[in-house]
């Protein structure tokens, strides 16, 4: 397994070759130029990170990083923190939402263990905790430096894995009872705003419950004496093992070359985290939507992102990402499919200034 600092150094710029060459060829392509806007950008891009003037879309996968918060003892959700082993041991049984989902794209989807607080026995999650679950971020760093990049090498590592088996089109999503407390948290620090501005109900608090929430997440801000210069302070201090896999993931995507969808709220801070540690890995994040937490466009627009979808989602699992597969497959299709202006003998388009 490469080491952070090993990882960072193997990242490459797009291949422009062949970006050009899938350029081209959209333009010999008969339609109106540029009439399939953002797809044929994506196929282009595509085709930029395999390095390969003819880019297909192989096997898909769905690394769901699953990890507990300590902070989850200040009361800021509605359920307790056993409810993360049951839904990741469910994806295992294709009765979670991100499995039913996968299914029309036809995604593989993997969860990860990386710091469920309890042990799980089920062969099908896989094994990677650096620890049972965070501390509470409220009194100390939820863990140290050395877990948070260890948790971010095993996201590099899963791709790297998955990639030799054959998946070449990847999505981030989580599993975690208060990683939107962590989120809110780190995008706070790193986007330097409010609190207040950052954080919405998660699932289901009251607007009392918010409050709490809001105030938990200051105060912690506060005490641990965050770097906002330091992305892995952040992460370390007032972050989540989920996030910090996922982020490592969106720098695997980069080291090996694949392109990567984040999901919604969650999974695009865990790509800002990644950005702020090593910006060279920004061409191969793809955001899939604008999830519906207050700062998902906040943060989005801090990675210099925009969203393909905006359905007012915010479930995680990576259930908008596996969307987002599906445009890409629309994409590829219409790549692939749509005739020549040569074949349909009806002349061609020229550009206009």
């Amino acid at each position: 397994m490469l080491t952070l600092n090993e990882a960072l150094k193997k990242i490459r710029p797009l291949d422009e070759e062949a970006m050009e060459y899938t350029r081209h060829r959209w333009n010999t392509l008969g339609k109106p130029l540029h009439s399939l806007g953002r797809l044929e950008t994506m196929v282009t891009q595509f085709a930029g990170i395999y390095g390969d003037k003819q880019p297909r879309i192989g096997k898909k996968a769905v690394i769901v990083m699953a990890a507990d918060n300590g902070v989850v003892a200040e009361g800021v959700t509605q359920t307790g923190q056993e409810v993360t082993k049951i839904v990741t041991e469910n994806m295992t049984k294709h009765n979670a939402t991100i499995c039913i989902m996968s299914g029309m794209s036809g995604a593989d989807v993997y969860p990860v263990d990386i710091g469920i607080a309890t042990d799980s026995d089920n062969p099908g999650v896989i094994r990677r905790k650096v620890r049972y679950g965070t501390a509470n971020m409220l009194k100390g760093p939820a863990m140290s430096r050395e877990e948070a990049i260890k948790a971010i090498e095993i996201g590099i590592d899963m791709v790297r894995e998955l990639k030799d088996k054959g998946y070449n089109l990847f999505a981030t999503g989580e599993m975690g009872i208060g990683n939107t407390t962590t989120s809110s948290a780190i995008c706070s620090v790193l986007l330097d705003q409010p609190v207040e501005k950052m954080t919405g109900k998660g699932a289901g608090l009251t607007s009392q419950g918010l409050q709490h929430k809001i105030d938990v997440i200051k105060e912690s801000i506060r005490i641990n004496e965050v770097d906002p210069e330091d992305p892995i302070d952040v992460l370390a201090k007032v972050g989540g093992l989920d996030i910090a896999g996922m982020a490592g993931c969106c720098i695997g995507a980069a080291v090996y070359q694949v392109p990567l969808f984040v999901d919604g709220f969650i999974s695009s801070v865990a790509g800002l985290v990644a950005m702020r540690i090593t910006p060279e890995c920004a061409p191969y994040i793809f955001p899939s939507h604008c999830s519906n937490e207050p700062a998902s466009m906040m943060v989005l627009e801090g990675m210099g992102k925009q969203p393909y979808i905006m359905a007012g989602m915010c479930l995680g699992e990576g259930t908008g990402a596996v969307i987002g597969f599906t445009i890409a497959d629309y994409a590829f299709k219409a790549y692939w499919e749509l005739p020549s202006f040569e074949d349909t003998k009806f002349g061609t388009y020229e550009e206009l200034d």
